[in-house]
């Protein structure tokens, strides 16, 4: 993938999760606060915890931190998948999202990410 590539599916992502927390804002009583600065979006909670995504340009990589931990994700040509083979990149959000937000909360992936 080239770097133009990378940044055109990166961007992509991170504009749907800056949309799905203003959907869930909107549909639910999660309160999720996003901001987005340069390659990084930081969603804080009503608890104060927070997740950062943020892109790593240079190694092709979009990393998710949250509470359960850290993860790294990378295009399989489909989908971002977890370079540790822990799933998908949107998959794992929702996961995480849910378990700092204390409620289902839903996010999925672009039809082309």
């Amino acid at each position: 993938m080239t770097n133009a590539q990378f940044l055109d599916r990166a961007e992509l992502v991170l504009k749907t999760v800056e949309a799905a927390c203003d959907r869930c804002n909107d549909e639910t009583e999660a309160d999720i606060d996003n901001q987005r600065t340069g390659g990084m979006v930081t969603l804080t909670f009503p608890n104060a915890s927070q997740m950062i995504v943020n892109l790593q340009k240079p190694l092709h990589e979009i990393w998710l931190a949250a509470r359960s931990g850290g993860y790294h994700f990378r295009f399989d040509g489909e989908c971002w998948q977890d370079t540790k083979g822990q799933g998908e990149f949107f998959g794992t959000l929702q996961r995480c999202a849910s378990e700092q937000g204390a409620t289902l909360l839903s996010f999925t992936r672009p039809i082309s990410s």
